[in-house]
C-alpha cells in the first residue's frame, strides 16, 4: 500500500556497515564479527514519513492531557521544526571538479554571522567526496572517520578549496569579512539535516568552539554578541576579541558588538532579520523552514524481520507482490542452516530467492532485505482485533485506537512515531471506517487515545562498604530486615535501591513473591508503592501492610456474613445483575441513622473518586489503593446498623477492589451474597438452589447519591478542622456544621471557633497553654477547614 502510494522508495544512504557479517550495524566495532565498522553508501528502502510530517506535528496537540507532556515534547524535539536561514557561501575550488560554485549553510541565528571563522561539511557532501579523489590523506581520514563517534571534533581541512563569506558582497569596510574562510571535512556535521554544511562560530557555540580549538589551536576568539549593548568607550579596536584559554562559548541572543558593521548596537532578533533581508537582496540568503525529521529506513539484512514485498525484474524493475500472494513468508530452515553464513542469509536461499516477476512473468528475485521490527508494531494492535481476517490485514469495521497505551518511555520517540504516522496513513485508505475519510477537524485520527509511561521497579541492593563490589543476598544476614549485615564480619552494608541488573544481585522474581503473598497481594503492593510513572523502589518487607489491609476486608465480610445471615434482609438474585442494584438505597438519605448516612456517605465518595481515577487518572492508581483501604477503615470502624445499607456498602467496596484483588474479591463477594441468596424464596420447578453471581458479571457501582442529598448527608455530619497557632498546626478536631444555607460568613466563622473553644484540644491550647483573651489575630480559612490563631 505505502509502495503504491509512492510512500516507499529505495535510496542510497551512507550507512554503518559490518564488512565481515556484511549487514548494517552501529557505529565503533561489530558486537558479534569484533570488525571495524565502515560508512558505506548500501541503496535502502524507506518510508516517506516526512509527507505526514506537519500531521504528525501538530496532532500532538490534541494529545494533550491524555500523553505525558515529556513524551509530547521529545516527539516535537525530534519532528524538530525550525525556522531559519539559508546562506549562501562562495567558494573557490582548485583542482576538483565538484561542479558548484557555492556552498549552501542552514542556520537559526544568522545574527552570529559576523563570527564565522569556517565551514564544516559532512563526510559525504559532494565537495568533500570530489576533494578525495585527488586527496589520498582525506580518503584515508574518511576510512578511519568511521570509527569515530559521531559527535568526534577531528576534522580534516581541505587543501584545494576555501570559501567568502556572503556579507562581504555589501559589506566592503570590515575586513574580516574580506578572508577566505577554510572549509573541514567534519563527523560531528549531519549529511541528513540542513544541508550536510555548518558555518563554524565558536564565540557563539560550543560545538563549533571545540572543533575550532582541536583543530586550528587559535590564541583568542571573536566574539560578536554582547549581553549588553556596548556603548562607544567599549567599542576599541580589541572589542570582539576573548583570549582562546578558557573560553565558554556566548550562545545567548544579545546585541551585536563593533565588529559587525551598520548592525552594531541592534538586538540579535532585528540584526538577524536585517542580515538575511541585505543577503536575500543580492541572492545570498533567504529565511527557510527545516525539519530534523528524516525519511524511515527500514532495510536490515537479516533473517528475523518481515519480508519486503518487491521482487526484483531485469525488465520491468522492482514491482510490487500481488495482493493475492500477500503475505510473503520467509522460507523455513532447518537447525544448521546459518551456520558459517556471513551476510544477509536470504540471499543464499536461492529457490525462496528465484521467482517469477508477477508483470511479465520472467525471472526476478525477491527482495532479499527485511523490514525494521518497528513496522509491525505499528499497526499489531489493529490486527489483533481482526486477526482471522485472511482477506485484509483488518477490517474497516473493526478498526479502533487503543484506550490505553501502556509502554515505558524509551519508546516515547522511535516506536510511537512510526505507529502514529502508519495509523495516519491507514485512515486516508479503504481499511478505515467511513468517519476516517470525512474527518472530524476538531479531534485529529491518533492510534493511541492516552499513554501510560510506567516508571521501573528498583529493586534493594547491597554492596561492601570498603570496595563498593556487589553483595548477592546470600551473602547477607536479612534475620533482621531492617537491620542487614554482611555474614562472616557482621559489617552493615550500603543499601540503596537501583535499576534491576544481573551484575548487582537485585532481581526479584515476580513468580516466587506471588507464591510466597498471593498474586492478589504482589499486584496491590506494586500499584500501592507509587505513582505509575515514578520509580518504584521494591521492598518486600512492606508488603505485610497490603496484607493486613486485605485481613480487614476479609474479616469486615465475615462479619457481615453473620450480620446478614440473623436478618431478614434478601432479593432476587437476578438482582445482582442490574446496573442499578448497586445504587439502590433502602429509603430516602434524610431518614438514615448516623452511623448509616456516615457510611453511606463514604461509599458514594470512594465510589466516585475510584471511578474518576481509573478512568481519567491513570497515573493515580495508588490512590485508589488508599481509598479503598480508607473505606474499609471507616466500615470497620462505624458499621452501619441497617443491613441493606450494610450490604449496599461491603458490595460497593469488593466491585472497586475487584480489578485489583480479583482472587480476594470473588471469594468475598460469595461469602458475603450467601446467606441472603440462600434464603430467596425458590421457584418448585428449579431443582437446583441459585448460584451467586461471579463478581465480574454484576455492574460497577455508580453514584449512590445526588449531589443535593450529598450536601444534606455532609451538612449532618461534623466538619474537621486543623487549628494552627501562630502558622503552626497544633491540633484537628471535629465541629457541627451550619446546617442553614443562610448563615453569614462571620456568624459561621463565630459558630465555628465557639466550637473549637469547647472541645478538650481548645481549652488546652487556647485558654491553658495560650491566653486566648490576647489572641492578636483569628483567620479562618477554607470555609473553616483551617484556623490559624496570632498571639
Amino acid at each position: 500500500m505505502l509502495y503504491k502510494k509512492g510512500l516507499a522508495y529505495q535510496a542510497e544512504a551512507l550507512v554503518n556497515y559490518d564488512p565481515v557479517d556484511k549487514t548494517v550495524d552501529a557505529n565503533g566495532f561489530s558486537w558479534r564479527s569484533g570488525a571495524k565498522v565502515e560508512k558505506l553508501n548500501l541503496k535502502q528502502w524507506f518510508f516517506r514519513i516526512t509527507d505526514f510530517k506537519e500531521a504528525l506535528l501538530n496532532d500532538l496537540d490534541s494529545l494533550a492531557g491524555g500523553w505525558p507532556e515529556r513524551v509530547l515534547s521529545m516527539q516535537r524535539n525530534w519532528l524538530g521544526k525550525s525556522y531559519g536561514a539559508k546562506v549562501k557561501f562562495p567558494i573557490a575550488a582548485e583542482g576538483i571538479g565538484c561542479g558548484s560554485t557555492e556552498i549552501d549553510v542552514f542556520t537559526t541565528r544568522p545574527d552570529t554571522l559576523y563570527g564565522v571563522e569556517y565551514l564544516a561539511l559532512s563526510l559525504n557532501h559532494p565537495i568533500v567526496l570530489a576533494a578525495a579523489e585527488t586527496d589520498s590523506k582525506l580518503r584515508k581520514f574518511l576510512d578511519e572517520a568511521a570509527s569515530l563517534p559521531p559527535d568526534s571534533k577531528t576534522g580534516y581541512k581541505l587543501s584545494t578549496v576555501t570559501a567568502s563569506h556572503p556579507l562581504h558582497i555589501i559589506d566592503r569596510e570590515s575586513p574580516h569579512v574580506a578572508r577566505r574562510l577554510p572549509i573541514f571535512a567534519a563527523p560531528y556535521v549531519l549529511s541528513d539535516y540542513g544541508e550536510g554544511a555548518v558555518m563554524g562560530v565558536p564565540g557563539h557555540d560550543s560545538r563549533d568552539l571545540a572543533f575550532f580549538k582541536e583543530n586550528v589551536q587559535p590564541e583568542s576568539i571573536p566574539v560578536v554578541i554582547e549581553p549588553h549593548r556596548a556603548s562607544d568607550a567599549e567599542s576599541g579596536a580589541s572589542a570582539g576579541h576573548l583570549p582562546a584559554g578558557d573560553m565558554k562559548a556566548y550562545t545567548h541572543e544579545g546585541f551585536l558588538n563593533s565588529r559587525c558593521w551598520k548592525y552594531q548596537g541592534l538586538h540579535s532578533r532585528e540584526a538577524g532579520q536585517q542580515i538575511i533581508n541585505d543577503l536575500r537582496a543580492v541572492g545570498h540568503g533567504d529565511t527557510v523552514e527545516q525539519w530534523r525529521l528524516r525519511d524511515w529506513l527500514i532495510s536490515r539484512q537479516r533473517y528475523w524481520g518481515t519480508p519486503i514485498p518487491i521482487i526484483h525484474c531485469g525488465d520491468c524493475g522492482p514491482v510490487p507482490v500481488p495482493d493475492d500472494q500477500l503475505p510473503v513468508k520467509l522460507p523455513k530452515i532447518e537447525g544448521d542452516w546459518l551456520k558459517g553464513k556471513r551476510g544477509n542469509p536470504l540471499e543464499s536461499s536461492d529457490e525462496w530467492v528465484n521467482t517469477e516477476c508477477p508483470r511479465c512473468q520472467g525471472p526476478a528475485k525477491r527482495d532479499t532485505d527485511t523490514m525494521d521490527t518497528f513496522v509491525d508494531s505499528s499497526w499489531y494492535f489493529l490486527r489483533f482485533l481482526d486477526s482471522a481476517n485472511r482477506r485484509q490485514p483488518f477490517s474497516p469495521s473493526s478498526a479502533r485506537p487503543v484506550d490505553v497505551y501502556i509502554g515505558g518511555v524509551e519508546h516515547a520517540i522511535l516506536h510511537l512515531l512510526y505507529a502514529r504516522f502508519i495509523y495516519k496513513f491507514l485512515a486516508k485508505s479503504g481499511l478505515f471506517p467511513e468517519i476516517a475519510h470525512v474527518g472530524d477537524v476538531s479531534r485529529p485520527l491518533e492510534p493511541f487515545k492516552t499513554l501510560l509511561s510506567q516508571g521501573m521497579v528498583h529493586g534493594k541492593t547491597y554492596s561492601e562498604p570498603s570496595t563498593g563490589r556487589f553483595l548477592h543476598p546470600s551473602e547477607m544476614d536479612l534475620s533482621s530486615p531492617d537491620k542487614p549485615v554482611i555474614k562472616g564480619t557482621q559489617i552493615t552494608p550500603n543499601v540503596s535501591f537501583e535499576k534491576m541488573s544481573k551484575s548487582k544481585h537485585n532481581g526479584v522474581d515476580p513468580t516466587a513473591c506471588a507464591l510466597k503473598y498471593g498474586a492478589d497481594a504482589t499486584r496491590a503492593h506494586v500499584l500501592f508503592s507509587a505513582p505509575v510513572s515514578e520509580v518504584l523502589e521494591w521492598d518486600e518487607t512492606k508488603i505485610v501492610g497490603v496484607e493486613r489491609w486485605f485481613g480487614r476486608v476479609w474479616k469486615l465480610v465475615q462479619d457481615a456474613q453473620q450480620t446478614l445471615a440473623s436478618s431478614s434482609y434478601t432479593f432476587n438474585p437476578d438482582e445482582l445483575m442490574l446496573s442499578n442494584h448497586a445504587t439502590a438505597l433502602p429509603y430516602s438519605p434524610q431518614n438514615l441513622s448516623g452511623n448509616d448516612a456516615d457510611a453511606v456517605l463514604f461509599t458514594h465518595r470512594t465510589i466516585l473518586s475510584v471511578t474518576s481515577c481509573i478512568e481519567n487518572n491513570p497515573y493515580g492508581l495508588n490512590t485508589v489503593i488508599s481509598d479503598l483501604t480508607k473505606l474499609t477503615n471507616s466500615l470497620t470502624s462505624s458499621t452501619p446498623s441497617s443491613p441493606q445499607v450494610l450490604y449496599l456498602c461491603i458490595s460497593s467496596l469488593l466491585r472497586l477492589l475487584a480489578p485489583i484483588a480479583p482472587a480476594l474479591a470473588s471469594e468475598s463477594w460469595e461469602t458475603l451474597n450467601e446467606p441472603i441468596i440462600g434464603r430467596y424464596p425458590k421457584n418448585e420447578s428449579i431443582d437446583n438452589a441459585y448460584d451467586v453471581p461471579p463478581i465480574f458479571d454484576c455492574p460497577w457501582p455508580t453514584a449512590l447519591l445526588t449531589s443535593e442529598q450529598t450536601d444534606v448527608l455532609s451538612a449532618r455530619g461534623g466538619q474537621t478542622v486543623a487549628v494552627q497557632i501562630n502558622g503552626k498546626l497544633r491540633f484537628t478536631v471535629t465541629v457541627p456544621r451550619q446546617l442553614s444555607p443562610t448563615t453569614d460568613e462571620s456568624s459561621e466563622q463565630d459558630f465555628i471557633i465557639n466550637r473549637i473553644l469547647e472541645t478538650d484540644e481548645g481549652r488546652t491550647w487556647l485558654r491553658e497553654k495560650n491566653d486566648w483573651e490576647k489572641r492578636r489575630r483569628v483567620i479562618v480559612v477554607k470555609g473553616g477547614k483551617l484556623v490559624n490563631i496570632v498571639f
